[in-house]
């Protein structure tokens, strides 16, 4: 069988031939470089555009993921620091067909510490049914991809890793229609800290004119875990280099091992809790030519500073299950709950207070315990992920002419993986579930035709690839598939499209819960200022 051959700006490249789920033939690109390598003193530094290749070059397997662990097996590392990678999966080439196809370009989410575009978590299987063309990358994480320096002359403001993405969709523009791609019909999605940086791609000037749409995942640059921190003092105290410069601690990073660098990274205490600020994330840059982002996402969003695109977003029903449902002994983690940028300084009277009407709210007189563990997961969930999400969409809703589609994800069949992985026997779809139905992965189950699994997968990838066709979900009343009108969601009108066994569109979800959390937010130190 001859392999598919394809010449883009770089050179000549090969790929591969596989099956998608209905059993029809597409052609797979992987491991193609989009930048140069970031090594040596290009370590922590923006991405540099690729160097050309002589000969043709084996695009037949995955390029190396970030160095970091691996994300279902802890104890195992993977990857390295050459790691900007990309992969293209496509029905139709250029020389093929004239026609060109929507494109669908995913961001991985893994706390920016974990994860890749890897075909072991992100098989196309599911979605090139619909005749899209699905791109997957890697980028920097942790360390390598989120440090931020204060001094500008060490040439390291930080956001490093979103900048290899707006690389790697700069690379999508130049070289796409080579794979029958559309270079005008662009559309970004990613899950948690992918749908983070999908939403900040959507506020930064850097990537304007790359894509055309947006879907983000359980994710919002708004949640209190996406922000980073700028700056050495928590890096220079796990290196034994207290009270040292930004340049002593620089110079020692360069002269690291990938290996040595990732464990200092483990050392350094960095858990998704919304009363910590983390320090892997992205950071907000002194004004610069280069900058990724100069202010933050709330007052770029207050002032209409968005890049107005086609924007989907939502939910799952249990996000934080599997923290609490593991959490050994106290769940009565209420102050843990209040947002570090909330402003309120830890352990105070007034801090206590604030986690004390979170708690009445949540459990009424009831104590925390494993018999409400799930009211305890609401408002974690609610806090860490959901307030963030709706903030996002209600402004968005507001401000943009393009509509705005607001979901919550509910189904639950074997298709919902971290929920089957991790044995979880209470109801609800877990956080990161929703990937069961995008793509096929290592822990994806044999699926029945017509079976629940087969409906319900089918169905998302169907409304997935219409709004990446048509910037509308349900563009056609009479779908037999989906049986559904989605509405977009106003800020006086909030349609949220319920993701079940059905799919039923719903008005005002979770509003109570959702004005308690504004309240407490624009009550507080952090929230003030925009009351003023």
């Amino acid at each position: 069988m001859n392999l598919p051959e394809v010449i883009i700006h770089q050179g000549k490249l090969h790929g591969s031939i596989a099956t998608d789920y209905g059993g029809n033939k597409y052609f797979k690109f992987q491991g193609i470089p989009y930048a140069k390598p970031p090594l040596g003193e290009l370590r922590f530094k923006a991405p540099v555009p690729p160097e050309k290749w002589s000969g043709i070059l084996a695009a037949t397997k995955e390029g190396s993921p970030s160095f970091g662990r691996h994300p279902f097996k802890r104890n195992v590392l993977i990857g390295s620091e050459n790691c900007l990678y990309l992969n293209v999966y496509t029905k139709n080439l250029h020389n093929e067909s004239r026609a060109f196809h929507p494109v669908m370009f995913w961001i991985h989410g893994g706390m920016f510490v974990f994860g890749s575009g890897s075909a072991e978590m992100y098989g196309p299987d599911f979605l090139i049914t619909e005749d899209v063309v699905v791109v997957t990358i890697n980028y920097r994480l942790g360390l390598l991809g989120f440090l931020s320096l204060d001094n500008p002359t060490l040439g390291v403001p930080g956001n490093a890793g979103l900048k290899d993405i707006v690389m790697a969709l700069k690379w999508v523009q130049k070289n796409i229609r080579q794979f029958g791609g559309d270079p005008n019909n662009v559309t970004i999605f990613g899950q948690s800290s992918g749908a983070a940086a999908v939403h900040l791609l959507t506020l930064s000037p850097m990537s304007r004119g790359l894509f055309h749409k947006a879907i983000g995942q359980s994710g919002s640059a708004l949640n209190p875990w996406a922000l980073g921190t700028r700056g050495v003092k928590q890096l220079a105290a796990v290196m034994n280099l207290k009270g040292e410069s930004e340049e002593t601690v620089f110079e020692r990073l360069m002269g690291l091992s990938g290996e040595e660098i990732l464990k200092i990274q483990e050392n350094i205490y960095d858990i998704p809790f919304p009363h910590l600020h983390r320090q892997f994330g992205f950071v907000i840059e002194d004004s610069n030519e280069e900058a990724f982002l100069v202010e933050h996402p709330l007052d770029l969003m207050i002032a209409q500073k968005n890049y107005p695109v086609p924007f989907m977003t939502g939910f799952v029903t249990a996000e934080t299950l599997h923290f609490t449902f593991f959490r050994d002994g106290e769940l009565d983690i209420f102050e843990e709950m209040v947002p570090w940028n909330f402003g309120y300084q830890k352990e105070t009277e007034e801090c206590k207070a604030v986690a004390l009407k979170i708690k009445k709210f949540y459990l009424g007189d009831e104590e925390a315990s494993k018999k409400n563990v799930l009211k305890v997961d609401q408002a974690l969930a609610d806090c860490g992920f959901i307030y963030g999400i709706y903030v996002t969409a209600i402004n968005k809703a507001d401000v943009s002419e393009p509509p705005v589609y607001f979901y919550r994800i509910s189904v639950e069949t074997k298709l919902n993986y971290l929920k089957e992985f991790f044995g979880i026997n209470l109801p609800g779809c877990l956080h990161s579930d929703d990937i069961g139905y995008l793509f096929k992965g290592f822990t994806t189950p044999k699926i029945m035709k017509n079976s629940c699994e087969d409906m319900a997968m089918r169905r998302i990838v169907r409304m997935w690839t219409n709004f990446a066709k048509y910037g509308n979900p349900t563009p056609q009343e009479d779908d037999e598939l989906l049986g559904v009108l989605w509405k977009p969601t106003t800020k006086e009108e909030i349609n949220v499209l319920d993701i079940g066994k059905k799919l039923v569109l719903t008005k005002n979800f979770q509003i109570d819960k959702m004005k308690f959390w504004d309240k407490l937010f624009y009550d507080s130190p952090g929230g003030r200022k925009y009351t003023q």
